[in-house]
């Protein structure tokens, strides 16, 4: 059962926040990276995108959170389906948020190396097989479809960035609705949840380095 929705775009913490949520018990959150390790879901955000009914319950079966890219594209059919979810609106300065995801998650084309990995590997794994599916899924729903095909031209993306971030404000009732930066740490975060603070330092994961090396680490998994 979905408890908390992620409507923040991916490189605004969403990594970060998973961490502390999982720390926090709720086990297990979807985030963008479950996508690769499972191409199978793809079917479902596809649907999605075409605006046809999706069995969250299926696609989300063992979940608590769901965080990042592609679902806080879908926050607003998330809520009908969980209207209880609380959700969070990780926030970044807007001029940061597009400088690290032009970098890291905007790939206009895949790496060299995942290419010649995919290729090798294709004949003899299901899994790496429909991971071209995924990537352009990927492109279609969220840098084709919320960008418009234009998240180069800053401008534009930053205009989607803010436009998203004020209808979230709008839509979501205001008793269910955390604004979160995660630099402010576990307090606004644990109030919110009406949890403890725990006694470790709040997370931070994900960062452009950690981006880089999460990548090979991906390919080397295939």
């Amino acid at each position: 059962m979905i408890k908390i929705i992620g409507a923040g775009f991916g490189r605004t913490g969403t990594l970060s926040l998973k961490v502390a949520l999982e720390r926090l018990g709720y086990t297990k959150c979807y985030h963008m990276q479950d996508l690769p390790a499972n191409p199978e879901h793809i079917t479902h955000w596809e649907a999605a995108a075409r605006g046809e009914l999706v069995n969250w319950p299926s696609l989300f079966h063992g979940y608590q959170a769901i965080l990042d890219f592609p679902g806080c594209y879908f926050y607003r059919q998330l809520l009908d389906q969980y209207p209880h979810a609380k959700v969070i609106l990780t926030t970044r300065d807007p001029e940061e948020w597009y400088a690290s995801a032009l970098k890291t998650i905007y790939k206009p084309k895949p790496s060299l190396a995942l290419i010649l990995t995919v290729v090798r590997k294709i004949p003899f794994s299901r899994r790496v097989r429909r991971l071209p599916r995924v990537m352009l899924a990927m492109d279609r729903i969220v840098f084709k479809g919320l960008f418009d095909g234009r998240f180069t031209d800053k401008q534009h993306a930053l205009e989607v960035y803010k436009r998203h971030y004020e209808e979230v404000i709008k839509t979501v009732p205001p008793p269910q609705l955390l604004v979160y930066s995660v630099k402010e740490g576990w307090g606004p975060l644990c109030t919110f949840l009406e949890v403890s603070v725990p006694d470790k330092p709040f997370p931070h994961a994900n960062t452009g380095g950690d981006f880089s090396k999460m990548e090979l680490e991906f390919i080397r998994s295939l």
